[in-house]
């Protein structure tokens, strides 16, 4: 059986307002249930056929220098929403998107936020 390449697992960083939210909550104490989330997490999009091992590994094999180590991965299968093109209603793309956990006190570096 072929190994995929890393990133061909790993397609990009998913960056929004949400997900850098959700990769801040390991960094603030403001509440006590905000005090508990202390393992960073990290969005990407991924491959559609790839399941959670393989993106485990791929992001492991991929910011190898940083010395991470991925706990958990949990996908979200996206659907597309509908657009009305003058009068033809269309579809655009789907994707896959994993959220990878890591262990607390690793961190993704900045100057590797692009895959």
């Amino acid at each position: 059986m072929n190994k995929k390449s890393p990133y061909d697992v790993i397609k990009a960083r998913y960056l929004t307002e949400k997900v850098e939210m959700l990769q801040g909550l390991h960094k603030k104490e403001s509440n006590p249930s905000l005090k508990r989330c202390n393992t960073p997490k990290y969005v990407f999009i991924v491959d559609k056929r790839a399941n959670k091992m393989e993106i485990a590994a791929a992001v492991e094999e991929i910011y190898a220098e940083s010395n991470i180590h991925v706990i958990s991965v949990n996908t979200i299968n996206t659907k597309s929403k509908p657009k009305k093109v003058k009068g033809r209603v269309s579809r655009g793309p789907t994707c896959k998107k994993a959220i990878v956990t890591l262990q607390p006190g690793d961190e993704i570096p900045e100057k590797n936020k692009g895959v």
